[in-house]
């Protein structure tokens, strides 16, 4: 075998037999298990070389590129020249300890995130050992025969050898924005990288149409991995929320900054000294700034999305985690994520009668029956040609793996094969007698698949068709009958049983045929769009999942609408709807849209009547609707636009490639991890690995949970921050001692931050987090009560830590090192307790259960033991100039904080109280006269 490298230049060049012999290729075969073992030992495994994220001791050096600490930096030189060098060593100490912290967080949070993203692993299909399977296409090799369809992104670099319309999207590489129309001719060998047309790139995108290729270079040997940073990134855990509060530390940085050159000057006009105005200024900056609150924000989202994917949502694009708490409205499709797809052919329509079929799932055992009894096959031409069109006309099989039948390829193919073993047609004898000799592969926008065989060693061909009833009947001139006649085709008479399966919840494909000769030698569109000979139609059950059923119930109950947006009948998309519960939105149904006649639902709206829509009327719609049936890909473009112009966060699912505009368009695209396409996939923010309906709302309320962690941290630090500034500037005005030290508010700061504030990240869901509406994108985190509560607390802080401040010493005779210890005390052990305040910002604590969350408490009484070591331990008195206290004193530390929380509760229960009484009035709904 010639090494590919060597022929880089050339493979356009070649015939696609020479490429087969250089590449010691079998098309029809594939390799063999061994020897593509043999040759990822010589090429390695197909990836590229990821981008060189930034290094580990620049990303540690970058913690110290903060504001903060080049005051706290500036600071501890001032304090060197003033000859305070154990104060000195100590916020060289804190700083480089909030270093490590910050440093070791942020690794784990990058680390976290790109374990997701190794998580979404893209597959190929090849044909190996003789037959078509799916692999990881990191297991590609030189050799491997690729089999591409629309939606996929080319794995490897290729030489086409067939190729069915096949068009890519190679914008990535060439910046072409067209997509590119492929063939399998050889060119001539200075034809530019961009027209290499018969060549696919790694990491372009198939757009439309089919073709096989064989691998020429793999990994970092493709044109791609050549320029890898097109295709690899470094982490970004930025988010607009932690932007937003990047942006808000700032500005605070210059208010807290302009309030220390304040309390600087105050000091100097009363006549206290430059060097302790000087340390009671930076004692100011340095309590005041909430220096933890950018990381700590991080943190909670990378925690929170490694929550989600336990949960089966992946999370792509991390300002995503913060859109899931604002959504209002899902789209989700209905097959595979409403039900089980799990598909199993039940009724038969075929030459004017009506069969069902016993049995379940794949294995094939069960019967067909027409009046009860069971058929003999060969009485019923029309019976046997349907179901040898769902046969041949298929590009799945059934694999036996650990004793049970597993699909390989899409359900409902897989459902055809099983009928058609139910009435003893073996696929294998049928391949042989007719053999493929072309396809046109389903496409979403045309809903039909058709299928060229030959017939025996005749010279004769014939055409299979199944697809869409719509599609395929009007394409029909006649119907076979059991006889093996063509009659005349009763287009009624099909429209109702298909209306009939459609009601039943049965998803409908019709199946049509027409002869061909040696002269169709491909098959085009034109072949199969008319002159068609019905043959039948059969229904399959696709059951709603059980848990998606449970699902839509919690939605509703968070104020979230769910739609169905499906490409089946309407009929049937109304059985699933009413089954799942989704019909039940009674008030509704006296709203009916601009093309309703009186028995029109007006809850069941179709494509075609999609496209009769203008956009005003269509906005009307979307917003009442809840099942859109027949939809084609680009009508969810339009679904997605008019319910966002009626102030909704829309949700959208999507496995095609034509569903990539919606997906990118939506608030939050959500992409199907089992069913999508890699195009799907690519544009999407979430992955679901389980294509579950259940996933997407488990999403939704982790999503709040996250959001509702973040507010919880933020209304727990900003008064500890706040507290600890009022209480230095209050002294200073007054022209008191310095009730605390800058070493002691940065012990403060340190501590709590990691030993209490760090673990509401772990803090449990609230039982009515789904019971309560989405939050409005544009309401800001800290509401008017919580910035109330916020300065409430902030309040009782100053009056308990300054008052006992004053307290100690004048009737208790303690020492002004006592007099600070207790201050540090006072603020460590109201933000202890009124971080149990915070567990929940509208109960008790007691309401999400005491032990619900062993991290925080650990955490508390991890703060308790510091906090004794601070006060007791000779070494930490010398470092932080404190002093031992008495259990007196500790008794009203204790009383302090504990009143803090006893009046942070009861604002909660008057707060909770005022907002359950009934109004006066009621409110009238928009655009009504109150």
């Amino acid at each position: 075998m010639l090494t590919p490298s060597k022929q880089s230049n050339r493979w356009h060049q070649l015939e696609a037999e020479e490429v087969v012999r250089l590449l010691d290729a079998d098309v029809r075969m594939g390799l063999t298990t061994a020897e593509v073992k043999r040759r990822q030992a010589q090429y390695g495994l197909n990836r590229v070389a990821a981008k060189r994220g930034t290094p580990a001791w620049k990303r540690f050096l970058l913690q110290f590129y903060q504001p903060l600490v080049y005051i706290l930096l500036g600071a501890a030189l001032v304090t060197i020249w003033l000859g305070e060098y154990v104060d000195a060593s100590v916020i060289f100490g804190v700083v480089l300890v909030n270093a490590v912290v910050g440093y070791v967080q942020e690794a784990k949070a990058e680390r976290a995130i790109e374990a997701l993203s190794r998580m979404v692993v893209t597959e190929a299909t090849v044909r190996r050992d003789g037959r078509n399977q799916r692999v990881p296409s990191a297991e590609l090799v030189p050799g491997d025969v690729v089999l591409l369809r629309s939606g996929d992104r080319i794995p490897a670099d290729l030489r086409l050898f067939h190729v069915r319309s096949l068009q890519v999207d190679e914008s990535a590489l060439t910046g072409e924005s067209v997509p590119v129309h492929k063939t399998s001719d050889p060119l001539a060998l200075d034809t530019l990288l961009a027209d290499r047309k018969n060549l696919a790139f790694a990491g372009t995108l198939v757009t439309y149409g089919h073709a096989e290729g064989l691998v020429w270079a793999t990994g970092d040997r493709t044109e791609t991995g050549r320029i890898a940073w097109l295709i690899s990134e470094a982490t970004d855990l930025s988010t607009p929320l932690t932007k937003k509060i990047a942006q808000f530390s700032k500005l605070l940085l210059k208010v807290i900054l302009g309030f220390a050159g304040v309390t600087f000057a105050i000091g100097l006009w009363q006549g206290e000294g430059v060097a302790e105005m000087f340390m009671a200024a930076v004692a100011l900056a340095v309590g005041a700034i909430p220096e933890g609150l950018p990381a700590a924000v991080t943190i909670t989202l990378a925690i929170g999305v490694t929550r989600m994917a336990k949960r089966r949502a992946i999370i792509r694009k991390l300002p995503a985690v913060e859109t899931l708490g604002s959504t209002t409205v899902i789209c989700s499709d209905k097959t595979g994520t409403l039900t089980e797809n799990q598909m199993t052919v039940q009724e038969i329509f075929a030459g004017g009668k009506l069969f069902d079929v016993s049995g379940a799932g794949y294995e094939p055992i069960g019967q067909i029956r027409h009046d009860g009894q069971p058929v003999v096959m060969r009485n019923h031409e029309a019976l046997t040609e349907c179901l040898k069109a769902g046969l041949l006309c298929n590009d799945s099989q059934l694999v036996r793996e650990e004793g049970r039948l597993v699909v390989q390829g899409d359900p409902t193919e897989a459902a055809l094969i099983v009928v058609a073993q139910k009435a003893g047609l073996a696929g294998a004898d049928l391949a042989q007698f007719h053999p493929r000799l072309d396809v046109i592969p389903f496409e979403s926008e045309h809903q039909f698949m058709a299928t060229l065989h030959g017939i025996g060693g005749l010279g004769e061909r014939i055409i299979y068709k199944k697809g869409a009833v719509e599609r395929l009947l009007d394409r029909c001139t006649d119907a076979l009958d059991n006889h093996g006649r063509t009659v005349a085709l009763d287009k009624e008479r099909v429209h109702r049983a298909a209306e009939q399966m459609a009601a039943k919840g049965l998803r409908v494909l019709a199946f049509a045929r027409r002869g061909a000769t040696r002269e169709h030698g491909r098959l085009e569109h034109h072949h199969v769009a008319a002159g068609l000979t019905f043959l039948g139609l059969q229904g399959m059950i696709d059951p709603p999942r059980p848990e998606a059923i449970a699902a839509v119930k919690r939605c509703k109950r968070a104020g979230i609408r769910v739609k169905m947006i499906t490409g089946d009948h309407v009929l049937t998309a109304k059985a699933i709807a009413q089954q799942i519960g989704l019909m039940d939105t009674t008030d509704l149904r006296d709203q009916a849209p601009p093309f309703a006649h009186p028995s029109h639902d007006p809850l069941a709206v179709t494509g075609h009547e999609l496209d009769r829509l203008s956009d005003e009327d269509l906005g009307d719609v979307a917003d009442r609707a809840v099942v859109f049936a027949r939809v084609a890909p680009e009508q969810k473009l339009r679904l997605v636009k008019a319910l966002q112009s009626r102030g909704h966060v829309v949700a959208m699912t999507g496995d095609g490639v034509n569903d990539a505009p919606a997906l990118k368009q939506a608030d939050i695209g959500i992409a199907m991890g089992i069913s999508g396409t890699d195009a799907a996939k690519g544009a999407a923010d979430m992955i679901l690995t389980d294509d579950n309906f259940a996933s997407i709302e488990a999403a939704v309320e982790e999503g709040r949970g996250i959001f509702d962690n973040l507010t919880k941290f933020i209304v727990w630090t900003l008064p500890t921050n706040g507290g600890e500034a009022s209480i230095l500037l209050s002294a200073v005005c007054l022209g008191a001692t310095l009730p605390a030290l800058p070493v002691q508010l940065l012990w403060i700061n340190m501590s709590t931050a990691i030993l209490l504030g760090l673990f509401l990240v772990f803090e449990p869901m609230e039982r009515d987090l789904m019971e309560r509406p989405p939050r409005d994108p544009g309401q800001p985190i800290l509401t008017f009560p919580l910035i109330m509560r916020t300065g409430l607390v902030t309040l009782l802080m100053l009056a308990g830590a300054f008052g006992l401040f004053l307290w100690e010493q004048e009737y208790h005779g303690a020492s002004l090192p006592q007099a600070r210890t207790i201050v540090v005390n006072v603020v460590v052990t109201v933000e202890l307790f009124y971080l149990l305040n915070c567990r929940s910002l509208t109960r008790s604590m007691f309401s999400v259960g005491l032990f619900s969350n062993p991290w925080l408490l650990a955490g508390c009484a991890a703060m308790v033991a510091s906090q004794l070591l601070l006060t007791y331990v000779p070494v930490m008195n010398r470092l932080f100039h404190t002093a031992p206290i008495s259990g007196a004193a500790w008794l009203r530390v204790v009383g302090v904080a504990l009143a803090v929380y006893l009046v942070v509760g009861f604002e909660k229960w008057i707060r909770f109280r005022l907002e359950r009484r009934p109004r006066s009035r009621a409110i009238a709904p928009k655009g009504t006269d109150t």
